[in-house]
């Protein structure tokens, strides 16, 4: 089964990975209005099933604790998003709930989706040290 069949089955579609993409590239720029934006996007593309409704409400957790003043107790607060082996322990960890048969179609949209904004936190994280490299050539 390839990776977009997977995803698909999923339930995200693979055209709405771009969105999800630009969604998390927004949220670590701070740009919430933007961010919301294609949150909506992303509400209105999909399809309406459970795990969706999880992978959304798990987006919509991200941009809350972001624009929050109390990060206590927030799981991204507390995270280095300079620590690339964190960053991967973390993601790994989220993969693995996805696959557990013992969770609902809800949870594991939900794992899905900070699985995912991880995987594009270390691939912006990587891009942007080549672009540094590339600068300073």
């Amino acid at each position: 089964m390839s990776k977009k069949t997977r995803r698909k089955r999923r339930g995200i579609p693979a055209s709405s990975s771009v969105l999800v993409t630009r969604f998390s590239q927004l949220i670590l720029e701070r740009r919430f209005a933007e961010t919301e934006r294609i949150l909506e996007r992303l509400k209105e593309k999909i399809e309406k099933n459970e795990w969706n409704r999880g992978y959304l409400q798990a987006l919509n957790g991200i941009l809350t604790i972001q624009k929050s003043s109390d990060e206590r107790y927030a799981f991204l607060s507390n995270l280095n998003l300079e620590d690339e082996k964190s960053i991967e322990k973390h993601r790994k960890e989220f993969r693995d709930q996805i696959t557990d048969e013992f969770h609902a179609d809800y949870d594991r949209g939900f794992f899905s989706a900070w699985a995912d904004f991880l995987r594009i936190v270390l691939k912006l994280d990587k891009q942007n040290v080549k672009e540094k490299a590339e600068a300073a050539d």
